[in-house]
């Protein structure tokens, strides 16, 4: 694509497939060196090998924090550390409100809101001990101001990304560190496809601006951006993504 990430690491939670992989191979396509953290170390590995460039795959659980401290000792060693991240690691349930118990609320929220925070706790610790300007991009989502039924649980968390990042902001600009959330709408993930939320473009289509299905490349494209010093003046922001869906 180009070389605006020339020089630049950037490392992208929930990467081995899905949105998280179509961000990967984006920004290793603009020139970053590109780490693949997942779960499934298998899939991170594939996608890592797909990219090329020096990429490389870790296995995390983000809402580990033995698991987040061995990634980014694991960066530490064989990077030096981190310039971009990309929060994308995410749980999308499909539970009904009169089903949802703590147990699933804990998991939900464990990995896709406290697990933004291990992560992005370690690498901006990582970044300004090394004196690194940086840019964090949390993926939220649309649902947030649509409060789309079925996820209540996710729908909280990824609230709670939104203002992390818009706090996040404030704390960290002095530091030459940017902090904006992505807000996909619908999207032919791999995840969606084999969920009852694949049922849904039909209903969503209707609502959009712009006809069609979301891709995860449509969310590639603007993370690219955030993460580029096209971006440097934006932070504490979020960026709706679903072809006008939401139009706030």
């Amino acid at each position: 694509m180009s070389d605006r990430l020339a020089g630049k690491t950037a490392l992208v939670t929930g990467a081995a497939q899905g949105i998280g992989k179509a961000i990967a191979k984006r920004l290793a396509a603009d020139g970053a060196k590109v780490i693949v953290a997942d779960l499934n170390e298998a899939g991170g590995k594939v996608v890592a090998d797909e990219i090329g460039k020096g990429a490389i795959a870790i296995a995390c659980d983000v809402s580990d924090p033995a698991s987040v401290a061995a990634l980014f000792k694991a960066i530490d060693d064989q990077t030096g550390g981190i310039d971009i991240l990309v929060n994308n690691a995410s749980i999308v349930p499909f539970v009904a409100w009169d089903d949802v118990d703590l147990a699933h609320w804990q998991t939900i929220i464990g990995t896709n809101l406290t697990g933004t925070f291990l992560v992005t706790r370690a690498a901006t610790d990582q970044m300004r001990a090394k004196e690194k300007p940086g840019r964090v991009i949390s993926i939220s989502s649309n649902t947030f101001f649509a409060g789309t039924p079925n996820m209540a649980a996710y729908v909280a968390a990824k609230g709670g990304v939104i203002g992390f990042m818009r706090a996040l902001a404030t704390e960290l600009g002095a530091h030459g560190i940017t902090a904006n959330a992505v807000t996909p709408g619908l999207i032919e993930s791999d995840g969606v496809k084999e969920s009852p939320h694949n049922e849904a473009f039909e209903f969503v289509e209707m609502l959009q601006a712009v006809k069609g299905k979301g891709q995860p490349e449509h969310i590639a494209d603007v993370v690219a951006f955030l993460a580029s010093d096209d971006a440097r003046w934006i932070t504490g922001q979020t960026i709706n993504v679903d072809a006008g869906m939401v139009r706030h």
